[in-house]
């Protein structure tokens, strides 16, 4: 039987297949012409989510694939991988119990340029997504999504008092390398406490 989930992956490969980049093309119009799949597998460790992938790495198909995004240096500095993962490697997260995702699918330049009707309508996709997988954590990568999912006004950093689709939430600051109100070191500090959880 096809599950939700995969129904829907069926429906994104097929556009996946015919992607093509038009030159003088609405830039709109384009960010939906790439998809970045998932890295996702049953009963990870770890989801992590990020709000919705970059034009670049919609592009070249592989996760935080932007020159200054400080994902894979978080992840070997935090503990979570032996060495520094290369973008174009991203599946060799999937060794490690861990998995990457997006809230929204729509590829954007800049996180805020999403809507609230994005969030709204991907909900319970994610949802599908999350229950069918079953990671013992989901982490999202900053507040924005979590808090369009949770319809919470208030998110602190860190463990979250509820579950989210039997997974316990954790938030997280972006990694993006726009999010400048956050070193290296300070991103390394919060995702080594998270790290150090996950190892109880």
């Amino acid at each position: 039987m096809i599950t939700g989930y995969f129904k829907i992956n069926i429906i994104l490969l097929s556009v996946m297949s015919f992607r093509m980049t038009f030159e003088n093309s609405d830039p709109y119009n384009q960010s939906l012409i790439f998809m970045l799949k998932d890295i996702i597998a049953k009963d990870l460790t770890v989801i992590f989510c990020g709000i919705n992938p970059g034009l670049k790495s919609a592009e070249d198909g592989h996760h935080f694939s932007g020159r200054s995004n400080r994902f894979w240096k978080v992840m070997h500095q935090s503990g979570f991988t032996p060495y520094q993962i290369e973008a174009e490697n991203d599946r060799d997260f999937l060794d490690f119990g861990l998995g990457l995702t997006t809230a929204v699918a729509r590829a954007t330049s800049r996180a805020d340029e999403l809507s609230k009707d994005e969030f709204d309508s991907s909900l319970e996709f994610f949802k599908t997504k999350i229950t069918e997988f079953n990671p013992r954590y989901i982490v999202f990568l900053g507040k924005a999504a979590y808090q369009a999912f949770s319809k919470k006004k208030q998110i602190s950093w860190g463990l979250q008092p509820e579950d989210f689709c039997g997974s316990i939430v954790w938030v997280l600051p972006n990694t993006s390398g726009l999010n400048r109100g956050f070193s290296l070191d300070d991103l390394v500090e919060y995702y080594s406490g998270f790290y150090a959880e996950t190892q109880k």
